[in-house]
Parts: C-alpha cells; sequence; structure tokens
C-alpha cells in the first residue's frame, strides 16, 4: 500500500530527475553550439585549421560552411538557454537543431574528422535527453 506521501515523493523524484536530464541536454546543447561558432568563424576567416578533401561528394565552399556552422551554432547557443527554463519550444527546437548539426557535422567530416565527430556525439546525447524527459514530469 502506498501513501499519499510516496506518492508524491515519487512524482518529485521522477520531475528533477526529467529536469536533470533537460539541464544535461542544455548544457550538451550549449558546449555544441560554442563549438559550431568556432568552427564557423575559423571557417569564414579561412583558417589552415580545414584540410582540403579531394572530390568530395558534398563539397562546398570553406565560407559556405563556415556560415552554416556559425547560423547552427548561435540557435543552438540561444535555444540552450530556453531549454534552461524548461521551455517546450525549446525542447522541439532543441532536438531540431542537434539533428541539423548532426547532418552538418557529418557532411563536413572530411575536412576537420575529430572535430566533427565530437559535435556528431553532442549532438546525439542532446537528442538524447530531450526525448528522454517526459514533459508531463517537467514544471516549470
Amino acid at each position: 500500500m502506498t501513501s499519499k506521501t510516496d506518492s508524491h515523493h515519487e512524482s518529485t523524484a521522477a520531475q528533477d530527475f526529467a529536469g536533470g536530464v533537460v539541464l544535461f541536454a542544455a548544457v550538451m546543447l550549449l558546449i555544441t553550439g560554442v563549438f559550431d561558432i568556432l568552427r564557423g568563424v575559423m571557417a569564414i576567416a579561412k583558417d589552415d585549421v580545414f584540410v582540403v578533401a579531394p572530390e568530395y561528394v558534398f563539397e562546398m565552399d570553406l565560407t559556405g560552411w563556415g556560415w552554416i556552422h556559425l547560423v547552427l551554432g548561435v540557435l543552438a547557443v540561444l535555444i540552450s538557454f530556453g531549454l534552461m527554463k524548461l521551455s517546450l519550444w525549446a525542447r522541439m527546437g532543441g532536438i531540431a537543431i542537434a539533428a541539423l548539426i548532426i547532418v552538418a557535422n557529418f557532411l563536413s567530416l572530411p575536412y576537420y574528422p575529430v572535430w566533427a565527430v565530437v559535435s556528431i556525439a553532442f549532438g546525439a546525447l542532446v537528442i538524447w535527453g530531450l526525448a528522454t524527459a517526459h514533459p508531463d514530469s517537467l514544471t516549470g
């Protein structure tokens, strides 16, 4: 037999866990966004850190890739602040922007493989975190 107090305690534990998962996703998205902003700025400035991959199927001008990563990074940082307030719009936007970051990093894998793999992993963690937390157990 469970009492009202046990039920309330379980509900609070679930809310705490869900809030923690979303906060984790927000921080991961913030880090990923900062990485993409830095990557975008380096690409726009045509930094020597990028290698030229000959005959790559998804070849694009380095400046074009830079602007894509810069915009995705700025959006990721803005959405991460919304996630810290547990906003529903930010959860949906966080999943969408993390998916776009994964795609952008996959397409630019030959140009900077280590950074792309790290960003892909962070994006996957963000999606996992936002998809795991149940919206009805969140407050705010």
